[in-house]
C-alpha cells in the first residue's frame, strides 16, 4: 500500500504522512477506515516503529486520524478541502522560509505566476 523510498532525502515519516493524506483526499481511505498498526507498517516496510508512530501522531495532530487506545488508528471525518490546501501551501513555503527565502522573493514569483489581468 505504501511506497517508501528509503534513499530519498524526504524523511520516511513525511513520506508516510503525505501518502496517507493523499489517500484520504483521493477517497482511497474513508472516515472510519483502520490504518495498519504501527508495528505492522514498520515490519512491512523494514523501518523503525517510532518513525510510523511519529507520522501517525502528526496525522492525529492535523485532524486526519484519531487514535483509540488498544484498538488502533482510524481515519477521521473529512476536514475541509481548504484546510488541505493550506497545509499543502505551508509544506511548500516553510522549507523556502527555513532556507532564507524572503517574503518579497516569494511575492515576486507569485506575481509572475498570477499576473493581474
Amino acid at each position: 500500500m505504501f511506497l517508501l523510498n528509503l534513499q530519498s532525502k524526504v524523511p520516511i515519516y513525511e513520506q508516510i504522512l503525505s501518502q496517507i493524506i493523499r489517500f484520504i483526499d483521493a477517497g482511497v481511505m474513508n472516515p472510519g477506515d483502520k490504518l495498519p498498526s504501527v508495528r505492522q507498517l514498520a515490519l512491512d516496510n523494514g523501518i523503525n516503529p517510532n518513525t510510523v508512530a511519529r507520522a501517525y501522531a502528526m496525522l492525529e495532530e492535523k485532524g486526519y486520524v484519531y487514535n483509540l487506545p488498544k484498538k488502533g488508528v482510524y481515519v477521521a471525518e473529512k476536514i475541509s478541502k481548504d484546510t488541505g490546501k493550506d497545509e499543502m501551501i505551508r509544506s511548500v513555503l516553510k522549507p523556502l522560509k527555513d532556507n532564507g527565502t524572503t517574503k518579497d522573493e516569494i511575492m515576486h514569483v507569485l506575481d509572475e505566476l498570477y499576473p493581474e489581468d
